[in-house]
């Protein structure tokens, strides 16, 4: 995993921005901008201890050893529905070939059976490249508060429309005003979903 990488997971997972990173850090802004642009791949022995503690992982460990290279880590769980909060603990590691690696992000594991028609099931993968807007009939992770869910993003006149993929599950529909005021939030386009064959 590359420094890049680990600092992209962290925001996607926190929501926190470089400026708070970089001040919980002990550092400039402008290093942990550097981080995320690829420009800077290592780090110097403290930032490496001060970033270790903030994520609770073994960061020397994870940047240095060619084992993880190609892979990607799980963050934890979003809902295909709209009732429960998604976890933000690292469950894990999934491996990706190298030209998947470029593309996404993170994985996130899908509870819930709102998305089962799109064929995304309750224990799956969904593997997201993190962004902040998609095309009309993506289905993306979509923050509503601080609540994520999985859903098939449309917009029609004014409105955002999350689409469930069962129909016992009702569409969610967004005004401008409350996109801004909840606020509901673009976080990552799902790229293809992975699941355990028993």
């Amino acid at each position: 995993m590359t420094l890049k990488e680990l600092i992209l997971a962290y925001k996607a997972r926190t929501g926190i921005n470089n400026e708070k990173l970089a001040q919980k850090l002990g550092v400039k802004n402008s290093t942990v901008s550097r981080w995320v642009n690829g420009q800077v791949t290592s780090l110097n022995h403290e930032t490496t201890d001060k970033l270790s503690a903030l994520l609770g992982l073994d960061v020397e460990e994870l940047l240095y050893q060619d084992t993880y290279m190609y892979q990607k880590p799980i963050l934890g769980t979003v809902k295909a529905g709209y009732d429960l909060l998604a976890q933000e603990d690292i469950e894990g590691y999934m491996e990706v070939n190298a030209k998947d690696y470029e593309k996404g992000t993170y994985f996130l594991r899908v509870q819930g059976d709102s998305m089962e028609g799109a064929h995304i099931l309750d224990g799956d993968l969904v593997y997201v490249e993190q962004c902040e807007s998609v095309p009309s009939g993506t289905i993306a992770i979509v923050l509503i508060g601080d609540e994520a869910t999985v859903k098939r993003v449309h917009y029609k006149k004014d409105l955002m429309i999350l689409e469930a993929a069962n129909p016992n599950v009702e569409n969610r529909y967004f005004t401008p005003e409350e996109i801004q005021s909840l606020p509901v939030k673009i976080l990552g386009k799902v790229l293809y979903v992975r699941r355990d064959i028993c």
